[in-house]
């Protein structure tokens, strides 16, 4: 089902907003214990891995860029979200792909690919 960025459920956006705004411990409060985020094809597990994936993602970078969210499906539990992102890194534009799988109101799972 295609979903609008009001439709996603609250803890993606949240998840979202955070790291647009480079907020890593906001970000963090959305996932669960054991979750696990693959990113760049590294898996980083449990809080304490993710927690250190967020700190290195919102920190300040040499490139500065901006999102747009460009749609979202949605089913079941699984939420996949495309962004489309430019500025001034390799190649200066990229569209990603966010994969959440949720348990209750919290992410379990988050796979980011092109």
């Amino acid at each position: 089902m295609t979903t609008e960025w009001d439709g996603l459920p609250d803890t993606v956006k949240k998840f979202m907003t955070a790291l647009d705004a480079r907020q890593g411990a906001r970000a963090l409060t959305v996932f669960t214990a054991d979750a696990v985020v693959t990113d760049e094809g590294h898996d980083h597990s449990g809080r304490a891995e993710i927690e250190a994936w967020l700190a290195a993602s919102v920190s300040e970078s040499e490139y500065t860029y901006t999102t747009e969210f460009t749609g979202a499906t949605t089913t079941g539990t699984t939420v996949d979200v495309e962004q489309h992102l430019e500025g001034d890194f390799p190649g200066g534009i990229a569209d990603l792909h966010y994969r959440f799988t949720l348990d209750g109101a919290l992410i379990d799972r988050l796979v980011i690919e092109p």
